[in-house]
């Protein structure tokens, strides 16, 4: 038996339930980027809000590219479970906020006209930082992006996020009709500006008039989203399954905690999300900083090392005292870099973290987290290097998070076998390590120079040599022992 709209009343009593009528949903939002962070965050938020009363504000999810998802969740009306993990036990909820679901790939013509609805109010994105087609060191258009090159030429059937966000609008211009709101719930440095100038830019390419449409008239609030969620494993489909009694094919982990800050900037009507535990705020800039920096960094750091050291697992990690200290450290060292509103505590935050990153329940994979880093690592590392910089404080503790970095990309651990780096750039960093070989007086210049990374960061000397030191450590010590002699010091 197969989860189901008509199997609900099946379920064990301690499942919750969608606490609504789904046949009274509408649909109010399309989301691009149907991955399992949106499924066990934002489309949470959605299912209370339906059963509060907003029912004019279901999802219809959009898979840009596989159709995994869809084929998984169609089966099942679109219903699926958040197994929501601590160390004392698991809930299991079953959420009923997405309504239907578009693979891009297939039918463009289909999310378009879904987008163009004038009842759909809201486009929301978690595409991943590579998904914008950007340069994430300038946060500009990346107009060379072979997405963005096809996109300009084939307007009515587009392939990117930004491609399919202009081509909805520009539908909805000509025809007379009010902008959605695009909503970034992905990690970019001030991801509703940066959004923004993406989007203006690739409508500008189409039309000037466009371009100035959408950005006299489409909200972009930028957004902070914090919630750990894992890759669903074959071994978690079948614990959901069991806990049901029925089939659930693409169930979603996380653990209980969850945030989710918005600037309160919409272009036309939105939920009443501050009833479902949304922090609606002016400036959302301190918080996001304060989660890149704080969370995102010290998650990669443990990623890069971690993997490099035999650990499958953040928990796995946190195990082993002297990666937890490093963690620390490095939100110590840029809590400095941080000005928050005032009663925000930032020892307690930290705090926080460290205790959800050793959740043991929590199966986060350091090859997952370690996926993408060249788009990561501006927003998560670099800046606060720079500000620290700035102010003449040492970067040795994110200088060797940086140096793990480079140490994973030249795709060879620290036992010969090869690494399935998963990376935008990952052809052209191989090609630089094959060049450079394992010596780090030549390996850290050569990725330090990667512009599409560092920009002009890369040639401060005072950054060039905390990395070229923390990469010496690296190969000569191995990732364990160089995290153990960081901590020592």
């Amino acid at each position: 038996m197969r989860l189901g709209r008509a199997n609900l009343d099946r379920l064990p009593s301690a499942i919750r339930r969608p606490a609504y009528d789904r046949s009274r949903v509408s649909a109010g939002i399309v989301h691009l980027g149907l991955g399992a962070f949106h499924r066990a965050h934002q489309a949470v938020v959605i299912d209370d809000c339906l059963a509060a009363g907003a029912t004019a504000w279901g999802i219809v999810g959009a898979s840009l590219r596989s159709p995994d998802t869809r084929d998984a969740l169609a089966a099942q009306d679109h219903l699926y479970t958040v197994a929501i993990r601590a160390a004392e036990g698991t809930e299991h909820r079953v959420i009923g906020a997405l309504l239907d679901s578009v693979v891009a790939r297939e039918d463009p013509a289909r999310l378009m006209m879904r987008m163009a609805d004038p009842a759909i109010r809201i486009v929301s994105l978690t595409v991943t930082e590579k998904g914008y087609c950007h340069n994430p060191q300038t946060g500009d258009l990346d107009e060379r992006h072979p997405d963005v090159v096809h996109d300009l030429n084939n307007p009515d059937a587009p392939r990117s996020a930004p491609g399919f966000i202009v081509a909805a609008l520009a539908r909805r211009h000509v025809q007379g009709l009010n902008p959605f709101t695009v909503l970034c719930c992905d990690n970019l440095a001030a991801n509703g500006h940066t959004v923004k100038r993406i989007v203006t830019q690739f409508a500008a390419l189409r039309s000037k008039d466009l371009g100035k449409w959408i950005a006299d008239t489409v909200a972009f609030p930028s957004t902070m989203v914090d919630r750990i969620v894992p890759e669903t494993t074959a071994a978690d489909r079948d614990a959901v399954s069991a806990a049901l009694g029925m089939g659930d094919a693409w169930p979603v982990m996380t653990e209980p905690f969850t945030q989710w800050v918005v600037e309160d900037r919409f272009s036309a009507s939105r939920p009443d999300l501050a009833a479902a535990g949304v922090e609606l705020v002016t400036d959302v800039k301190p918080f996001e900083l304060m989660k890149l920096r704080l969370l995102n960094a010290s998650h990669s750091a443990l990623a890069y090392l971690g993997y490099l050291a035999g650990h499958e697992t953040i928990a796995d990690t946190m195990t082993d005292p002297h990666f937890a200290h490093l963690a620390a450290q490095v939100m110590e060292e840029a809590a400095v870099t941080l000005t928050m509103p005032a009663g925000t505590d930032l020892a307690a935050y930290r705090a926080s973290l460290l205790r959800r990153f050793a959740n043991p329940a929590l199966h986060h994979r350091t090859w997952q987290i370690a996926m993408d880093g060249s788009q990561k690592l501006p927003q998560r590392l670099l800046g606060a290097m720079q500000d620290r910089l700035d102010k003449n404080l040492p970067v040795e503790t994110h200088a060797l998070a940086v140096a793990a970095w480079m140490r994973y990309v030249t795709a060879i651990d620290e036992q010969g076998r090869a690494i399935d780096v998963r990376d935008p750039l990952a052809g052209e960093l191989a090609a630089l390590a094959r060049e450079a070989g394992p010596v780090a007086e030549r390996l850290a210049p050569a990725l330090l120079g990667v512009g599409k990374v560092f920009g002009p960061l890369g040639d401060d000397p005072r950054l060039r040599e905390a990395v070229t030191a923390a990469l010496g450590r690296l190969y000569a010590l191995g990732a364990r022992r160089a995290v153990e002699t960081h901590v020592a010091t």
